[in-house]
């Protein structure tokens, strides 16, 4: 028992010395190849080996032919465990390469391709991770060539919207000063309803910078959507007068939620705007309200005609007005998109469907607990 403890002490006094060098040369070693890192490893389990042997033999007194033998045998291991060492880590660098080329043209703006030859776990899970990483930044180059192609149209449209009244207001004011003006009265009136419209325009363009700059600050209370409803329809009933449109509440349930009163009026006061703007005389525009698994689901539907199936997907989108010409009373196309980015910040949901004879607006936001 006493020899076998002696042999074990020996051994591991031998083994730790070896151990502590290759733990110093790998800290030297930190920032050089892996291949330099892997053979220092392999060459502190053959020297551990080798002192540990050597340290029982000295005190075991071991012959000098057994001596000879066991470090021959010993020095033959080195050598293959170094030649594996250096074999896989000269292997690992090369995928490493391969992987830190393929992530360099990633980088560069193009899509990352993983490389075709296999390699460790690490690397394929890194890999995996790059490739996903690649599809999400496609996807957001896409949001960003989309969104910039939208800001471009905006910019174009406001400037078209604006140029039309401002040089109508020029002409007005000049006749005025000039004293042409067969109907003074009728010129200021035409003159104030401009003013009006280009103070929407503007209020919009205020509005859709705060969504888009996320400085939308909403004050919820818990209110029912009936009486909203009633407050919008009330609001919208003259402009509807005008067009000859009817409304119609049609299963508007007392559902509660909790939102920003001000900010869902001016949804739904847009929803309804856009939808008796292009229904035409004698036709119908519905509101509806009712719960579902979803949450509370509210809608509006128009006698429009339809949207094409290809302008769907953009209906909520800045600037957008579809085929119509781009004239008053169209608006700037701000009305849907600041829809959607109210609803958004309430946690909810736009969208459009068409339906016999017009498309359905609905606009879905979670329930508030019972």
């Amino acid at each position: 028992m006493r020899d076998a403890f002696l042999i074990a002490l020996f051994a591991f006094l031998g083994a730790a010395a070896a151990g502590v060098l290759g733990a110093g040369a790998l800290w030297l070693l930190r920032r050089r190849s892996l291949t330099a890192s892997v053979s220092v490893v392999a060459a502190v389990a053959v020297t551990a080996m080798l002192a540990g042997t050597l340290a029982v033999a000295q005190a075991m007194f071991l012959s000098r032919h057994d001596l000879s033998v066991v470090t021959t045998v010993v020095a033959m291991a080195a050598v293959v465990s170094l030649l594996t060492a250096l074999l896989l880590g000269r292997w690992v660098v090369a995928r490493s390469r391969e992987l830190a080329l393929a992530a360099r043209d990633f980088g560069d703006g193009g899509d990352y391709s993983a490389p075709a030859r296999p390699a460790t776990a690490e690397l394929a899970d890194v890999s995996r991770e790059l490739a996903a990483t690649s599809a999400k930044l496609a996807e957001s180059r896409d949001r960003e060539r989309a969104l910039e192609s939208s800001r471009r149209e905006l910019v174009a449209w406001i400037s078209h919207d604006l140029r039309t009244p401002l040089a109508g207001l020029r002409a007005m004011s000049e006749a005025l000063e000039d004293g042409v003006a067969a109907d003074p009265a009728r010129y200021l009136r035409q003159i104030r309803t401009e003013v009006e419209r280009l103070n929407d325009m503007v209020g919009d363009l205020f509005e859709l910078s705060r969504i888009h700059a996320g400085s939308l600050a909403l004050t919820r209370s818990r209110m029912s959507l009936y009486d909203l409803i009633g407050d919008a329809l009330a609001g919208a009933d003259p402009l509807a007068r005008e067009y000859g449109v009817r409304l119609v509440g049609d299963r508007i349930e007392p559902v509660p939620v909790e939102v920003d009163g001000k900010e869902m009026s001016r949804v739904l006061g847009n929803l309804l705007v856009n939808a008796i703007r292009r229904t035409p005389t004698d036709g119908t525009v519905a509101v509806a309200a009712e719960r579902t698994a979803e949450g509370v689901v509210l809608s509006v539907t128009d006698g429009c005609g339809g949207i094409p199936e290809d302008d769907l997907p953009r209906v909520f989108d800045t600037g957008w007005r579809g085929t119509h010409a781009r004239t008053p009373p169209a608006g700037a196309g701000l009305g849907l998109a600041i829809v959607r980015g109210i609803v958004e910040a309430h946690q909810g949901r736009a969208a459009v469907r068409n339906v016999s004879g017009g498309c359905r607006f609905e606009v879905t936001l979670p329930a508030a607990e019972v």
